[in-house]
């Protein structure tokens, strides 16, 4: 049996562990799609060939000696490049970061992940210092859509994006802070999960914003992110915010009905600075739900200013040695914007995090009258590469800044979501499915219902 592009995580286990297919094949199978389509999409930084057919190898020993294999036994995957590989500089992004020792240790979630049978095949494209939501990284060169080669991947989790919308690799890592997870999901029209703060752990990887980063899966179907998400569950004392939870599966509960739910329209906010095919996107989903009902998320335009300041002083009070240092070797936009960091007053930075607390209080109440909310997850398809303005609501505005409009709101507060990819044509588009802290499981069940629904899917890469 031979891996196609198009073969899914939960696919390629089941036939590994049945026998059907070595790990070694679709490691392989993999090892190949990367080298014939990455000079185009220029997802990867490093591929590590060798440790990839090394665990693969091992894997189908252990079958052979009829050991019990783990769910993702033989799934070929990837990280964005802030996760500490063994053997490999941390990069991060940046040109910086080249220079540090390699890492010792693998992340914790690469652990596992491996512990759960996937093999590790690279390390991923991102935007510098996770600064950043286009994918365009001025060190490596920008990782590209797939289903458009001149448009962008979305950032900064970039690479991660176009790795598996291009079927590179049926799952990938990345780091969402203020939308880095769910907008290249958008753009690369895949299924994408940022969970609740604190719920998967960030233990040896390169921080952004400690009191906003989240780590969390990419794939092509809700299945493989489920599959993904569940085998990295779990409490883990080297990371402060990931100390309480423990294990809670949600691939056993994604068939369950959703008819039970309240599931509501997120307005105000959400429904501004927003081009027609981001509104098609959440009316097709919102239809497929049965959701009429709109409720005004409170002040969710003064949480994206709050989460502005906040992520601009907590990452410049991280970078300033570099920023003495080393000044010319950051890219110039995030050098720039990490210099005006670390000017704001510290009263506006207190009143930031007043804010924040108001906020989740505010939605902590909302959320007692409905379980999902639905919003867009970006306000357009991809830009170009290299695209500066747009026009949103009558309002020349700059893309970088503004394409987490509708995402910033939500991670602000640490908020579970999974991205949907809504196929419109030409270009997907991603749809935020928002529920309350650590139900994970009702957003992936909404997110199943939608695919089985045929509402929402992974299209075929149509750039390579």
């Amino acid at each position: 049996m031979t891996t196609k592009p198009e073969m899914s995580a939960a696919d390629i286990a089941k036939a590994v562990a049945g026998g059907q297919l070595s790990a070694l094949d679709a490691t392989e199978a993999a090892l190949a799609r990367i080298k014939q389509h990455d000079a185009i999409l220029n997802a990867f930084t490093d591929v590590t060939a060798d440790r990839a057919r090394a665990r693969a190898t091992a894997i189908d020993a252990d079958i052979a000696a009829g050991k019990t294999v783990g769910p993702l036994a033989g799934v070929p995957f990837a990280v964005k490049n802030l996760f500490d590989v063994a053997g490999l500089p941390t990069r991060a992004g940046s040109k910086i970061n080249r220079d540090l020792a390699p890492a010792k240790r693998d992340a914790t979630l690469i652990e596992r992940m491996e512990a759960a049978g996937a093999v590790l095949v690279g390390a991923l494209n991102m935007g510098e210092y996770a600064y950043d939501f286009t994918g365009e990284n001025v060190h490596d060169g920008p990782s590209r859509n797939p289903h458009d080669t001149t448009r962008m991947s979305g950032g900064s989790s970039g690479g991660s994006g176009s790795a598996v919308g291009g079927a590179l690799v049926p799952l990938a890592l990345g780091s969402d802070t203020n939308g880095s997870i769910r907008v290249p999901s958008s753009f690369c029209g895949i299924f994408g999960l940022k969970p609740t703060y604190g719920r998967l752990s960030r233990a040896r990887s390169f921080p952004f914003v400690a009191s906003l980063d989240h780590l969390g899966p990419f794939a092509r179907s809700v299945t493989d992110l489920a599959l993904a998400y569940d085998a990295m569950q779990g409490p883990d004392a080297d990371d402060g915010a990931c100390t309480t939870r423990g294990l809670e599966p949600t691939l056993p509960l994604l068939a369950n009905p959703v008819s039970d739910l309240r599931i509501a329209i997120a307005g105000g906010h959400f429904q501004k600075n927003v081009f027609p095919e981001a509104v098609e996107a959440v009316s097709r989903v919102a239809k497929a739900l049965g959701a009429t009902k709109v409720i005004d998320v409170p002040e969710a335009s003064r949480a994206r200013a709050a989460a502005y300041v906040i992520t601009t002083t907590e990452g410049a009070s991280l970078h300033l040695d570099r920023l003495r240092m080393r000044p010319n070797d950051f890219d110039p936009a995030v050098r720039d914007r990490l210099i005006a960091g670390a000017m704001v007053p510290a009263a506006l930075v207190d009143r930031a995090q007043k804010f924040r607390r108001w906020y989740r209080a505010q939605l902590a109440e909302l959320f007692k009258s409905v379980d999902v909310l639905l919003a867009p997850a970006t306000p357009c398809t991809a830009p170009k590469l290299g695209q500066v303005n747009f026009n949103l609501d009558g309002v020349e505005l700059p893309v970088r800044a503004n394409i987490g409009i509708h995402t910033q709101p939500i991670s602000f507060i640490g908020l579970p979501v999974v991205a949907v990819p809504v196929p419109l044509e030409p270009l997907p588009i991603g749809v935020q499915i928002i529920a309350a802290p650590w139900r994970e499981d009702v957003a992936l069940r909404v997110a199943y219902a939608l695919e089985q629904m045929g509402v929402v899917a992974a299209p075929a890469p149509r750039g390579l």
